[in-house]
């Protein structure tokens, strides 16, 4: 399905990567937050409305049976991809949501091509999934830490378009967010964790480790969301700086999308039904 049919322009469309575009995201300012004139306190009056929507859209979406949205996140550590699901989504009835984290490929899944592990999780009919990081990992990881050969890297962009252009032709809506945070910020969200008992569950000596690959993981992103934006699964550089804005931007753009289905509840006929004393 081509989102760009389905999406009406609202002002967080300017974070869209448009396709065939080269994206530099030392242009991209991850403080930004030009596209709402408010403030923060405003900006959560404004999300709790989109969270009532969302949730009312969700469950015309399950109701209706129709349509499938696939939501991508993707970010450096940090970045907030938990916080985006556990803020923008708060409100959904867990019947029509999921959400499939991909972390490191065990041995059975490396036995498969690398989407093998990811089809399984791709939303049915009335449903919302969410990839809390995804299929891309296979590109960003494998190319920062040299985990595949060149070749078979440069072989993956295509098939994740191929990939993503069969799930929007069997009907599925495709949302990527790339949440675009600052190494300061970065910095001072890990020290936050470290400071912090009820966030030390959070903190990984992994993450302060992959911080020193970050220039790498930058040229990794940008070749990412240069070869795989399309019009039927764009990609969307959110700043992510400040986490209200971030929260605003991804729930608008996903609202925006699901009441371009213009969805309707199923009419169900209830001639002669009588409910007995």
């Amino acid at each position: 399905m081509n989102t760009s049919e389905k999406v009406k322009h609202n002002p967080f469309q300017r974070y869209r990567v448009a396709p065939d575009a080269k994206v530099n995201l030392a242009k991209y300012d991850p403080q930004d937050s030009r596209a709402f004139s408010k403030d923060k306190k405003a900006a959560q009056k404004v999300l709790k409305k989109l969270d009532h929507e969302l949730d009312t859209l969700q469950e015309l979406l399950y109701a209706e049976h129709k349509h499938k949205i696939l939501i991508v996140l993707e970010g450096m550590d940090t970045s907030g991809k938990d916080g985006v699901i556990r803020h923008v989504f708060r409100g959904v009835n867990p019947q029509g949501v999921r959400v499939s984290s991909f972390k490191q490929p065990t041995t059975r899944e490396l036995d498969h091509d690398f989407l093998w592990r990811i089809h399984p999780g791709v939303p049915g009919k009335g449903e919302i999934v969410i990839f809390n990081r995804s299929h891309y990992e296979d590109i960003l990881v494998a190319r920062v830490h040299g985990l595949a050969p060149e070749k078979v890297i440069e072989n993956r962009y295509e098939n994740i378009n191929n990939f993503e252009k069969m799930l929007g032709d069997e009907g599925t809506t495709i949302l990527k967010f790339f949440l675009h945070i600052s190494k300061d910020e970065q910095k001072e969200r890990l020290e936050e964790r470290l400071k912090d008992k009820g966030k030390h569950w959070k903190f990984s000596a992994s993450d302060v480790n992959e911080r020193k690959f970050w220039d790498s993981y930058v040229k990794a992103y940008e070749l990412a969301l240069s070869r795989t934006s399309n019009a039927y699964a764009p990609w969307y550089v959110v700043p992510a700086d400040k986490k209200w804005y971030r929260n605003l931007v991804t729930a608008s753009v996903i609202v925006d999308t699901l009441k371009g289905f213009n969805m309707r509840f199923p009419q169900v006929d209830l001639k002669g039904i009588k409910i007995e004393d």
